[in-house]
This record gives structure tokens, sequence and C-alpha cells, in this order.
């Protein structure tokens, strides 16, 4: 991976958690529930095009992918947690028993989908 590359990488990866404290908490105040499924639909939906050069049969986006299935997921866990603990919250019992559920979750998820496209 050249410098270029990983330096969009890593672009794309602090935009999606970003974006994600910027509106989605301000989107759900507004519209409640339906708030909730809109910013899941237009943040998640925009970022993903975004990072991974939706239409262009060449790629384009920002995340360089090496093969590796870390994705949009990730990058949002690992933001939103670097970003809560930056602004004071505590990394407590609770905080890393969702930390070890979201990895074996994951996990499970990549297993399964290993299985189903062998």
């Amino acid at each position: 991976m050249a410098v270029g590359q990983a330096i969009t990488t890593l672009v794309g990866a602090a935009l999606f958690p970003f974006v994600i404290r910027l509106a989605w908490g301000k989107l759900v105040d507004e519209f409640g529930t339906f708030g909730g499924f809109m910013a899941a639909l237009f943040i998640v939906g925009v970022m993903w095009a975004l990072n991974h050069g939706f239409g262009n049969p060449n790629g384009g986006g920002l995340i360089f992918q090496t093969g590796a299935w870390v994705d949009m997921g990730t990058a949002a866990g690992v933001g939103l947690l670097v970003a809560s603990v930056m602004q004071g919250a505590k990394v407590d019992n609770h905080t890393v028993n969702n930390i070890v559920a979201a990895i074996v979750g994951g996990i499970i998820g990549g297993l399964f989908l290993a299985l189903a496209l062998v």
C-alpha cells in the first residue's frame, strides 16, 4: 500500500465516526425513531459510497482494501470509542464486555460469511 493510499484510508475511516457523532443524534432528536432510520440510511449509505467508490469499476473510494475484511464497522467502533474517551467517558467493565461481545460477534459473522461464500 502506497503512502497516499494509506492516508486516504485513514481519512475515510476517520470521516465515518466523525459524521456519525456530528449528525446521528441530531436526526434522532429532531425526528425520533424515524430519524434513526434516516441516519442509518443516509449516513452509512453516503459514507459507504464515498469510502468504497460506489459505481466506479476501478474502485476509486477513499478506503484502499488489501483483501482483509476489516471494514467501516471497525472504523465506527474504534472512532466512537476514542471520541467518547477523549470527552471523559470511563472505560469500565460494561465497556470491555461490549467490546468483547462486538469482537466475538464479528468473528462469528465473518465465519458464517466465509462459509457462505465457499
